[in-house]
């Protein structure tokens, strides 16, 4: 039987030893990259919470929306964070945010493939640590991933131009906001964002005490990123999502000493970690499927996000840095409780069938906006977002009629997904 894994809250974590390293140091690549854009299934025991408790406590900043779409001629009702661009242009709304580093223990590492093609492992303790220079697959000084997430233009600032019109100096899911809402929003002549104030900012934004979370040997492996073709010196982990899901949602309740509470947005940051369903899928194993980078959840009325950073480059389409996290803030902000309804569409981005909520990063999944260089000298990459006006349909309330914020999406996503 898998036994669940264990959590502990730490100031200051010793990494532990990387085990086998000489198998690592030897295996070749004979492992196919890994597709990096499965969606998390959710939680079957999600809490659920009654109108009282609802009504009660601290709670999310969010808008209700009322909406008739143009591509199925029916009435749609959802949850945005913010206040509402409908009824106030200029609306101004802050999330406090927590960032949680994740430290991942595994307990197996991968010991080279048979001849029907199964992964071997053996044992061994490796640790993940995104509060530690990455040396293997990253350059000092820009080495450190959590340094580098706080100082991304998600958490950070940046100058936005959308197709030539400058929505101003800002985070980049609010310049997102803005450009998804433009035609709704108070603000000046084309090229002239000095009078567009809508914001729905991170801040304040802090660091919480790193968490350990100890995968059980059958639910993680630890890979040499190399056996995937990816960093020649780096490592990554595939471990299960069911056991880190319950390790995070269990979690919660001991962040609120830290702050967390429905009216903040923790986000649980990992490095190279990411997460397969299935029996067996830490291994690979035939009918598994492999991987998720991020998700944003509810449990309860509390919101949270999980985001890898990767630099293991392990994957068929590039995910560096903070693309997931781009895809998964922006998905959070627009759609915070997961069930925004919206025409069915598909066939498109991470979906090969017919998904129906307003989630703005799944349509594009694998498309990268233009690549953003910061103060620090780090060369970061958002992905391209999909448009509120996409999924509801023409016409475009988005920056320049765009229904996507690089303009991949010209038009709305067309008849309803079959």
């Amino acid at each position: 039987m898998v036994r669940r894994s264990t959590l502990s809250f730490v100031c200051v974590v010793t990494a532990l030893v990387v085990v086998a390293s000489a198998t690592f140091g030897q295996q070749q690549q004979v492992l196919p990259r890994q597709n990096p854009f499965l969606t998390a299934t959710p939680l079957p025991n999600a809490a659920a919470v009654s109108t009282d408790q609802a009504n009660k406590g601290p709670k999310l900043p969010v808008f209700t929306y009322t909406v008739i779409s143009s591509r199925d001629g029916n009435t749609y009702t959802g949850t945005i964070v913010g206040a509402s661009p409908f009824s106030d242009s200029q609306g101004m709304v802050n999330v406090p945010t927590q960032i949680v580093p994740i430290i991942i223990v595994t307990n197996s590492v991968f010991a080279g493939v048979d001849k029907r093609g199964n992964v071997l492992t053996a044992p061994g303790v490796t640790t993940f640590d995104p509060t530690v220079p990455d040396t293997s697959c990253l350059t000092a000084p820009n080495d450190d991933p959590l340094t580098l997430v706080q100082q991304s233009p998600i958490i950070g600032t940046a100058d936005f131009t959308f197709g030539g019109i400058d929505v101003g100096t800002t985070q980049a899911t609010n310049a997102f906001q803005r450009a998804n809402f433009f035609s709704l929003l108070t603000h000046g002549s084309q090229g002239n964002s000095n009078n567009i104030v809508y914001q729905v900012l991170l801040d304040p934004v802090k660091t919480l005490s790193a968490v350990v979370i100890n995968i059980p040997a059958a639910s993680g492996v630890a890979y040499p990123s190399a056996a995937f073709g990816g960093c020649r010196t780096g490592k990554n982990a595939i471990i299960d999502l069911g056991v880190l899901t319950t390790d995070l949602v269990n979690g919660l309740p001991g962040l609120a000493s830290q702050g967390v509470n429905p009216s903040t947005f923790p986000i649980f940051l990992v490095h190279n970690i990411v997460e397969c369903e299935g029996t067996g899928c830490a291994k690979l194993a035939p009918g598994t499927a492999c991987c998720v980078l991020g998700f944003h959840r509810a449990s309860g009325m509390q919101t949270f996000g999980h985001v890898d950073f990767d630099t293991s480059d392990i994957f068929v389409s590039p995910v560096p840095d903070v693309s997931v996290m781009s895809h998964e803030v922006g998905e959070w902000m627009n759609d915070p409780f997961g069930h925004n309804p919206v025409p069915a569409w598909g066939h498109i981005g991470q979906q090969p069938g017919c998904q129906g909520n307003l989630e703005v990063g799944d349509p594009l999944s694998g498309t990268l906006a233009p690549p953003i260089v910061m103060p620090n000298g780090f060369t970061y990459h958002l992905q391209e977002l999909a448009f509120f006006s996409w999924f509801y349909g023409a016409p475009s309330l988005g920056v320049n009629g765009w229904f996507s914020d690089d303009g991949t999406f010209l038009q709305d996503a067309g008849p309803v997904c079959q």
